[in-house]
């Protein structure tokens, strides 16, 4: 089954089945994991948990920007911008579906210079507030305001590992057969990466062409972050330091899809942030209109700090 299948609540919510498998080792099966939330079917906890995750990470780039002094991010993609809860989160997308913007990929965020938020926040205000990016064209005259001064713009990704204490961690790249002779690591080796799908990327392309503006990818583990713009990502790839790995993606009412992926090592990523408050992790539930109870565990609170190489990479781009 092809993602062009898929309604995008559900490409949205779409998970890597060895996430899945991760999340859920050690667990007990869910006895009503089909119960019926709204129209498309949540099977299981994996989809809230990464979910919640994404938005936490989200989140706490924001938080980290902003709290530098040099520069502000805000969100610009539709998930940024999307609302917490669940049914809601599904109406939106149906909304945007409707709009003919579904297919439109955005990076989840833009980065401005702090100098300029004034301005940036009268723009967006004119447009209808952050909740209406997503629905207002590019070639909207105030779009275009707002886009002529970001920075740069963000692609974001997340993990639910502790980057420091995964196998591969520390590791030197070594000439690998597997790379004809190119530094890397075991194909098996578990270590922090930056992951960009295959899918993303001709969309991602024509919105940085087409806005004039770099595309960064930043990929948020528990502990750290780390970036890498989209320039250097095809670098990698055409220069065969990096090769495209096929992986499962399982939506949340089933279907599974294969997808290209690419998984950058750490090592040729810059150190964005690190985390200097610990999240908590609480425990939630939903409720679907039948009664039904999903526990799932949510992230709450933590603290990114940017890293100096995060604030050269910004402070270069201006």
């Amino acid at each position: 089954m092809t993602t062009k299948h898929l309604h995008l609540f559900e490409k949205i919510l779409s998970v890597c089945e060895e996430e899945i498998e991760i999340l859920l080792r050690g667990h007990c099966a869910v006895p009503w994991s089909d119960f019926l939330l709204n129209p498309r079917r949540l099977r299981g906890s994996d989809f809230l948990m990464r979910w919640s995750q994404g938005v936490w990470s989200e989140q706490r780039l924001v938080q980290a920007v902003n709290e530098n002094g040099e520069y502000f991010a805000l969100p610009y993609g539709p998930s940024g911008v999307a609302p917490t809860d669940v049914r809601e989160f599904e109406l939106y997308f149906e909304r945007l579906e409707s709009a003919g913007l579904g297919k439109i990929k955005r990076p989840d965020l833009l980065i401005f210079r702090k100098d300029d938020e004034t301005l940036i926040q009268s723009l967006i205000a004119k447009i209808g507030g952050l909740s209406e990016l997503p629905f207002t064209s590019e070639d909207n005259d105030d779009m275009r305001s707002v886009l002529a001064q970001a920075v740069v713009a963000v692609e974001c990704e997340n993990s639910l590992w502790i980057a420091q204490k995964m196998p591969g961690y520390g590791s030197v790249l070594t000439p690998q057969r597997w790379l004809d002779g190119k530094p890397g690591l075991k194909k098996s080796m578990v270590l922090p990466t930056v992951i960009v799908k295959e899918e993303d990327r001709a969309p991602l392309h024509e919105w940085q062409h087409k806005a004039n503006k770099p595309i960064h990818i930043w990929h948020v583990f528990y502990d750290m972050a780390f970036g890498l713009s989209l320039d250097r990502l095809d670098a990698l790839v055409s220069e065969g330091f990096i090769k495209p790995t096929e992986q499962v993606f399982q939506a949340p009412g089933g279907p599974t899809t294969k997808k290209t992926i690419y998984k950058v090592y750490y090592q040729y990523a810059y150190p964005l942030a690190t985390a200097t408050e610990e999240p908590k992790l609480i425990a939630d539930q939903i409720i679907d209109k039948n009664g039904h109870i999903l526990p799932y565990v949510r992230f709450e609170g933590g603290r990114l700090e940017m890293d100096q190489d995060g604030l050269e990479m910004l402070r270069g781009l201006e």
